[in-house]
């Protein structure tokens, strides 16, 4: 085999991911906050919608979350995160999720895509290696927690100071859920919260922006 250098236009330098973060990043901001904001209301609107099925049915779709060390519930990984056990369940991650989504996307619509993805995969796996053997786990906290520590570095990876505020922002105001990942209260998934956060870490450095090298 060989190779020999491809030239092409400068502005697809980086691939197609690169163009289309040069491209969202090229829009209006009030464009962005519309995108953003659109999304995650489609989202949770979604997680709602679900769960009224779900009641509907029965809490036939209850079936979706994951129980642990079973082969076959490995394909539930990314259907449990938008299972919920009750209304409440679904309320309490609501706004959190509007919320760390919205700022999550506003960067980088591609990019948060992707982040997600990592955060459910990571958090439903370690939910499906170590959580309590007979039971069932379902629900969106995992993304919760993993938007919230992608968040929180991703100023610090990027060289960015505006996403470091908001990740001190986001620390101020936030903080406290971080109490989730320690096994304190019964028939919480702290495994789910615990994963979902080394997810949304790990993603900051999966989906560093290759361009920064200094503080901007």
């Amino acid at each position: 085999m060989a190779y020999e250098p491809v030239v092409g236009d400068a502005d697809d330098a980086g691939g197609p991911a690169s163009r289309r973060a040069r491209e969202w990043a090229a829009l209006r901001p009030g464009d962005r906050v519309k995108a953003a904001a659109g999304l995650m209301l489609a989202w949770v609107g979604v997680l709602w919608l679900v769960e009224a099925l779900d009641v509907l049915s029965g809490h036939a779709l209850d079936t979706f979350g994951i129980v642990p060390r079973q082969l076959g519930e490995l394909r539930d990984i990314v259907p449990a995160a938008f299972i919920h056990f009750g209304f409440d369940h679904v309320a309490a991650n609501s706004v959190p999720l509007f919320v760390l989504g919205f700022l999550a996307a506003l960067r980088d619509l591609g990019r948060f895509l992707g982040v997600v993805l990592v955060i459910v995969v990571t958090s439903g796996l370690g939910v499906w290696l170590v959580a309590p053997a007979h039971t069932n786990t379902a629900g969106a906290s995992g993304v919760v927690f993993g938007l919230f520590g992608y968040l929180l570095v991703r100023g610090f990876v990027d060289r960015r100071l505006l996403d470091i505020g908001v990740g001190l922002g986001i620390a101020v105001v936030y903080g406290s859920i971080l109490w989730g990942v320690l096994p304190t209260a019964q028939g919480v998934s702290w495994q789910g919260h615990l994963f979902g956060l080394v997810g949304g870490v790990a993603s900051a450095f999966l989906f560093r922006d290759v361009r920064s090298g200094i503080i901007r």
